[in-house]
C-alpha cells in the first residue's frame, strides 16, 4: 500500500511538472510575440497561429463593434484555431481575399467567444458581409474557392 501511495505521489509531481513547464513555455510564446490579442494568456491552438501569415489582420471584439456602431463597411471572417473546417479554409481563403483585394478581417471565436452569441453564428467558419454596419451577407462553413469567390463578388467587391 505504501508503495502504491509513493508511486501516486511521484506520478501527480510528474503531471504538475509537465502543467507548469507548458504553461510557462506557452506564456513564454505570447510574450515573445507581437500579441495582436491584447490579453495575457491565450489558447495553446491560438498561440500556434500566432506567427502564421495566414492567421494576421485580425479584428477584436471591441474594433468590430466600434467599426460596425460608425456604420462602416466590413468583410469579417469568423474561424476558430481547433476548427478543422477553418484549417482547410484559412489556407484556401486568405490568398483569394488577398488576389481580390478584399480586406479580411478575422475573428478568432475561441479567444473571443461573446462573438457567437453577438453575431448569431452557428458554426464556423462564417464570413459576414457589413455595409453601414449591417449584415447584408453571410457565407458559412467550408467551400470551394469558386464559391468563395463568387460570393465575394456578388457581395463584397459591389
Amino acid at each position: 500500500m505504501k508503495k502504491i501511495l509513493i508511486f501516486l505521489g511521484v506520478v501527480i509531481v510528474i503531471f504538475g511538472a509537465i502543467t507548469y513547464l507548458t504553461n510557462a513555455k506557452n506564456e513564454e510564446k505570447v510574450e515573445e510575440s507581437d500579441n495582436p490579442y491584447k490579453k495575457d494568456t491565450l489558447n495553446p491552438a491560438t498561440i500556434d497561429q500566432l506567427a502564421d501569415p495566414v492567421y494576421q489582420n485580425l479584428i477584436l471584439p471591441e474594433e468590430l463593434a466600434d467599426k460596425l456602431d460608425k456604420g462602416a463597411d466590413a468583410t469579417v471572417y469568423f474561424y476558430s484555431p481547433t476548427c478543422s473546417h477553418c484549417q482547410r479554409t484559412t489556407p484556401e481563403l486568405v490568398p483569394l481575399s488577398e488576389e481580390l483585394d478584399i480586406n479580411l478581417e478575422k475573428f478568432n471565436l475561441l479567444e473571443f467567444e461573446q462573438g457567437w452569441d453577438e453575431y448569431q453564428l452557428e458554426s464556423t467558419p462564417t464570413i459576414i458581409q457589413f455595409k453601414d454596419g449591417k449584415e447584408v451577407a453571410r457565407i458559412v462553413g467550408y467551400n470551394e474557392p469558386d464559391v468563395f469567390k463568387q460570393w465575394f463578388e456578388q457581395n463584397t467587391l459591389k
